[in-house]
């Protein structure tokens, strides 16, 4: 059997790989924070890529395809892609921010009230860093997945539902590849002190 085969797969073994090498390295001192800031990073990628790839490849191209009246159109993305992607998006979401909570630890409270009172700028930059990621997710499960299930079908809805919902799903992720680039720089800055 080659794990190269199914995606599922290569997913362990790519996770195999990494606890083999924390392992093997022996200063890597794979601890609770340690491991939840690997989880957070490994699905913050998968979260952020994927919304990079929403914004910046599919939907152009359903438009595309929707526009092209002697095309294809966009039906194999919305019955086949999309609901993978959405699968992978939604949930890589959560785990992301569950993940960057488990992280933050006792800093949690500090960082979700901006470091008020703390005078430490690193607080008050994650915070406003855990705020953006605390809005983008609402976003994916309060309103980008809901109102994609109109669009795909997976919910009963009329073509005047769909059509709200495609605007409304659209912006909701628009604002997240908006609020994505000042979350990530903030992320960066607290974590590696780097200056504005």
């Amino acid at each position: 059997m080659n794990p190269l085969d199914n995606h599922r797969h290569s997913l362990i073994l790519g996770i195999v790989i990494a606890a083999v090498l924390a392992l093997a390295l022996g200063g890597v001192q794979m601890n609770q924070l340690a491991l939840a800031r690997w989880i957070h990073i490994v699905a913050g990628v998968f979260w952020i890529g994927l919304l990079y790839y929403f914004n910046t490849v599919q939907v152009p191209a359903l438009a595309d395809a929707a526009a092209d009246k002697g095309g294809p159109g966009g039906a194999g993305i919305t019955k086949y892609v999309a609901p993978r992607a959405l699968f992978w998006f939604r949930w890589a979401a959560l785990i992301t921010w569950l993940a960057g909570a488990w992280l933050l630890g006792a800093r949690f409270v500090p960082a979700f009230t901006l470091g008020i009172g703390t005078g430490d700028l690193s607080t008050t930059i994650i915070g406003i860093g855990a705020w953006l990621g605390t809005i983008m997710l609402f976003n994916v499960w309060g309103l980008i997945w809901p109102n994609q299930k109109k669009i795909l079908g997976i919910k009963p809805a009329t073509d005047e539902e769909k059509a709200k919902a495609r605007k409304v799903a659209l912006y909701a992720s628009r604002v997240n590849f908006v609020l994505s680039i000042p979350m990530l720089l903030c992320m960066g800055a607290a974590s590696h002190g780097l200056p504005f």
